[in-house]
């Protein structure tokens, strides 16, 4: 894949600013899941995992229905 180099520095500062407004939020609701009880999911090399409000990671999604699989 070739990138090629913008001239531009406006588009460096826009990015700049859309990547740490977009951190901010998604740590934001971070926080809110974890206060509300709610684990975080992440995907790591095409796994599944999530991260439990006590900070425990497990690949069992805790959401899920186990009933239905019996």
């Amino acid at each position: 894949m070739r990138v090629e180099k913008l001239d531009s520095l406006t588009v460096y500062q826009n990015a700049s600013l859309f990547t740490n407004l977009f951190s901010k939020a998604v740590q934001r609701a971070k926080e809110i899941n974890h206060k509300n009880g709610l684990p975080n999911d992440f995907v790591v090399k095409g796994k599944h995992f999530y991260e439990l409000p006590n900070g425990e990671i497990v690949t069992e999604n805790p959401l899920a229905d186990n009933s239905a699989k019996q």
